[in-house]
């Protein structure tokens, strides 16, 4: 087991991996993309992926990881053979170039909490709120500085290790999270109008929801889990064997779907509210969200609120995302954590730094059409996370389909239908659905 570690209850295992798949996309991603595919048909769908496709491969990672119980690449290798270690490489290396991209945007998080603080956020024109935050990511030196400190809050955690680190921090986080939402949600129910963003959530518009808003619902299924990017399994090899798998896969998922949706009622209320634009995506953070607040009795106090959730919401992503790094170099090394640790995040601070620059003096550096930024975003998205999930479903349904039928065995014990069912979706359904939104995705 990578540094042997372990964590020291279910519930910690499950509030780390929904804190892993709960990241900012849950803000933003979710609301929009429901809005704008059908509303509650959207929902139905990506409820529909998320409880079998989705399922399935968590279970896929979730039955590698504890059985092999040596991070991403090791445990494939136990498990199905050395050469099949290259699709835990592939997740392992997706994860740490996700880390380099992502931690520019949580840096930009960190710098609008402080702001709130402050008050210096709240503004109430749009366009200014607009310029502002262009100002921001285009100074390279300010927001490197920021995404410095979001790198030096992972670190700090991930040092600490499994259980006195992650677990410990998402025992915290995670509930947190979900009643600072809460609290948003309320308030932004109150305001007039808010209905109108309810009404674009959850009423079905099926002459919105096409072919192209099924594939959405399948890619968001994936992004939502936080799959093939060598964190789950990284997860389950710390986890017990006591442990029921499929029960607890069911919880990370429902956690997950909780939190989409709530941050969609967090958001969409409050937006329409005030008449402004919800399809806005990323820029409802940081340009929406602040106008709104300006006009809101306690705006600063929401505010500060608003942006405590967004900072949760990536350390909890971030971390987890180091740790698989961090694990599947001590499972191969003689190293220990605490030097792997620093040592990684000097590398995604140097990489990240090209993606931080991207916004600002490097804006103009193209490769293959994309600056750094939006380039590893599509690489991970697109190729790495997609490759490594194959990989470890055809491990998990062909190659050692023994391995996953003892890892289910305690929950599916008289149920020989629930094994086939899992493995039809495992080493099936989940290739094509995988392949064809991959496909999608590049046309």
């Amino acid at each position: 087991m990578a540094g042997n570690s372990s964590w020291s209850s279910r519930l910690g295992f499950i509030l780390a991996s929904a804190g892993a798949a709960v990241g900012l996309g849950a803000i933003w991603k979710f609301p929009y993309l429901a809005g704008n595919n059908g509303g509650a048909a959207f929902l139905c769908a990506y409820l529909l992926f998320t409880f079998t496709v989705g399922v399935a491969m968590l279970v896929s990672e979730y039955a590698v990881g504890r059985a092999g119980r040596a991070g991403a690449i090791g445990s494939l290798q136990r498990v199905a053979g050395n050469a099949w270690g290259i699709f835990g490489f592939i997740g392992v290396l997706t994860a740490f170039l996700i880390l380099c991209f992502y931690s520019t945007v949580g840096g930009w998080c960190i710098k609008y909490m402080v702001d709130s603080f402050t008050g210096a956020a709240i503004v109430s024109d749009p366009s200014e709120l607009n310029q502002r935050f262009n100002a921001f990511v285009s100074d390279g030196a300010s927001a490197y500085f920021y995404q410095l400190i979001f790198l030096f809050l992972n670190g700090l955690i991930v040092v600490k290790g499994v259980e006195k680190g992650i677990e410990r921090l998402a025992k915290v986080l995670m509930p947190i999270l979900f009643i600072l939402m809460l609290i948003l949600i309320v308030r932004g129910l109150t305001l007039p109008g808010s209905i109108k963003g309810l009404t674009y959530l959850f009423v079905p518009k099926w002459e919105d929801f096409t072919s192209q808003a099924i594939f959405n619902a399948m890619g968001f299924t994936f992004f939502s889990l936080s799959l093939g990017a060598a964190v789950m399994v990284t997860y389950a090899s710390y986890l017990s064997e006591k442990v029921n798998l499929l029960t607890s896969t069911a919880w990370v998922a429902f956690l997950a779907i909780m939190a989409s949706v709530l941050g969609g009622l967090m958001v969409m209320p409050s937006v329409f509210a005030f008449n402004l634009d919800p399809t806005a995506g990323p820029g409802l953070t940081f340009v929406t969200m602040p106008a709104i607040f300006s006009h809101m009795p306690l705006g600063v106090f929401f505010a500060i609120l608003f942006y405590m959730c967004l900072v949760v919401a990536a350390v909890t992503s971030s971390m987890s995302m180091l740790e698989a790094v961090v694990a599947a170099i001590l499972s191969r090394t003689r190293l220990s954590r605490t030097p792997v640790v620093w040592i990684t995040l000097i590398f995604a601070a140097l990489i990240g730094l090209f993606c931080t620059l991207s916004f600002g003096p490097m804006a103009d550096f193209k490769l293959f059409g994309k600056n750094v930024f939006d380039l590893l975003d599509f690489a991970t998205s697109n190729i790495g996370m997609p490759i490594s999930e194959i990989g470890f479903s055809i491990v998990a349904a062909w190659i050692a389909w023994n391995v996953t039928t003892k890892q289910l065995t305690g929950a599916t014990q008289g149920k020989r239908y629930l094994l086939w069912i899992v493995r039809f979706v495992i080493g099936i359904l989940s290739p094509i659905l995988i392949i064809t939104v991959v496909i999608t995705g590049l046309l």
